[in-house]
């Protein structure tokens, strides 16, 4: 598995997590070889997204499929790019594992 962690600074979370939920959550999903992604507010003008896919150009293609939506759906809502961290899996668990 393989992650992509994009942090974004945004004019409002509230609204691009709206944003989120009904443009990208739809889009993302049907990526190939998407497994899960989780999206994160962390105060008024900050944002993180979590990205799980099964192989590293999958994630990789996330963060060019977030680019492009961000562009066409978001550009007025985001300050600047993303700043983005990737990489494997090293180690996990989760209550499904038990």
């Amino acid at each position: 598995m393989y992650i992509s962690i994009r942090k974004y600074n945004v004019k409002s979370s509230d609204e691009f997590t709206k944003k989120v939920k009904e443009r990208f959550m739809p889009l993302i999903s049907k990526a190939p070889g998407f497994i899960s992604y989780y999206g994160i507010s962390i105060n008024d003008t900050v944002w993180a997204s979590v990205s799980i896919f099964q192989a590293h150009a999958q994630v990789e293609e996330s963060n060019k499929i977030a680019a492009e939506w961000i562009k066409l759906e978001a550009l007025d809502l985001v300050w600047s790019p993303p700043e983005i961290i990737e990489g494997e899996v090293g180690c996990h668990i989760s209550a499904l594992d038990k």
